[in-house]
């Protein structure tokens, strides 16, 4: 049965936390700060987020809030330990994790790369910790010269695997990280598994969009399953459908970029469906905050900006579109790796009460809680605040 809304939209602002949550320091995550960085050193003109409530959550420098929010607007901690993508996105949808994804600060044991290694039937370079346009330029040269796949990782719980297309076709490629996933399991079970395509010549060697994330299977029960069960549209837009492994998901739209993202989003709005559509805009992370550019992630926060009254003109009478974020990604530094971060919870739409300050909620799920008590559902984490913005 649908309650007050009979869509919801929820969109991912990939990476734009805003601020620290208390156990960051646990995290190497002390004092980082995604959103409020980039407006004290760059500014940030974003006057449809503010419009909605964005400097209703905390103050931001040089942004001045709007007199009467168009919205609801709160902020988001993590029960999960972890600040990866998988973990961001599982707990929106009702899934706490009890330990982090392992991750690999000095590489990936040798039994690992040694096993990969045979399953594949080639050699590898690499192995460390690194930023994958750096790690490209390192050893790009000797891959296209060997034909050697190169595996690298970061702070988060990924298995890279970057490989230049016309030495290694994607398909290969694409086999490649599937026989690294079946691979990593037991102690060793990363949150993804990322295929890194890459094109170019020495010296100017750049990332392709073909890139693809090999995710864990998330266990049930789980927000998106369950609305598909109960006979409901569940769109996904990006890489939503590679995050769950496609489990619960009806329909796939393209989102290899924040343009192409909100387009489909857009273009969904226009169908007749009923359920939730669900997208993630990847740039601010993939594009600017691992590459700690503080005017290229402010820009590309305009610009989401500038498209958002797009989604607003396009939502239904009973449409709730919710933005948030999956953890953060602080270009002001020092380090390259997501931070630890609350994410801001922005909730608008033709039947959503207005300023409404939904304050600091205890875990993510309490987005997937809201989504699922709409739809006469009931997650087993989370705490819904659909009452609380529901227009009487």
């Amino acid at each position: 049965m649908c309650g007050a809304f009979e869509r919801v939209i929820l969109v991912v602002l990939d990476s734009v936390g805003i601020g620290a949550m208390p156990d960051a320091a646990a995290y190497g995550d002390e004092g980082r700060d995604t959103l409020g960085h980039i407006c004290a050193r760059r500014g940030l003109n974003v006057p449809n987020l503010v419009r909605l409530g964005l400097a209703h959550i905390r103050p931001l420098a040089g942004v001045t809030p709007h007199i009467n929010p168009d919205g609801a607007y709160g902020k988001a901690a993590f029960l999960s330990p972890g600040k990866d993508t998988t973990t961001g996105h599982w707990e929106m949808v009702g899934i706490i994790l009890d330990r982090a994804f392992p991750t690999y600060p000095h590489g990936f044991p040798q039994e690992v790369i040694e096993k990969f290694e045979q399953a594949i039937g080639r050699k590898t370079l690499g192995n460390f910790p690194a930023s994958g346009t750096e790690i490209i330029k390192q050893l790009g040269e000797e891959h296209v010269k060997t034909g050697r796949p190169i595996v690298y990782t970061s702070a988060d719980s990924v298995f890279q695997v970057a490989a230049h297309e016309e030495v290694i076709p994607m398909d290969e490629l694409y086999r490649i990280c599937r026989i690294a996933r079946d691979l990593l399991h037991g102690e060793h079970r990363v949150g993804r598994v990322i295929a890194r395509p890459f094109l170019g010549k020495p010296g100017a060697f750049f990332r392709t969009e073909r890139r693809h994330d090999y995710a864990v299977e998330p266990p049930r029960p789980m927000l998106l399953d369950d609305l598909k069960a109960a006979g409901l549209d569940v769109v996904g837009v990006g890489k939503i459908p590679d995050i769950f492994l496609n489990h619960g998901i009806t329909c796939t739209l393209p989102g290899n970029g924040n343009r192409q993202a909100l387009e489909s989003t857009a273009a969904a709005l226009t169908e007749q469906s009923r359920g939730l559509i669900f997208a993630n805009l990847v740039d601010f992370d993939m594009l600017y905050g691992h590459r700690l550019d503080i005017e290229g992630y402010g820009r590309a926060l305009e610009e989401v900006d500038v498209f958002l009254p797009a989604l607003l003109r396009g939502l239904k009478p009973r449409d709730l579109l919710v933005l948030t974020a999956d953890h953060g990604c602080d270009p002001a530094g020092p380090s390259t790796d997501h931070s630890r971060e609350y994410v801001p919870i922005l909730a608008t739409g033709p039947a959503v009460r207005r300023d409404v300050n939904l304050g600091t909620r205890a875990t993510l799920a309490d987005i997937g809680a809201t989504i699922a008590e709409n739809f006469g559902l009931q997650l087993l984490r989370g705490t819904s605040f659909l009452k609380e913005i529901t227009a009487v």
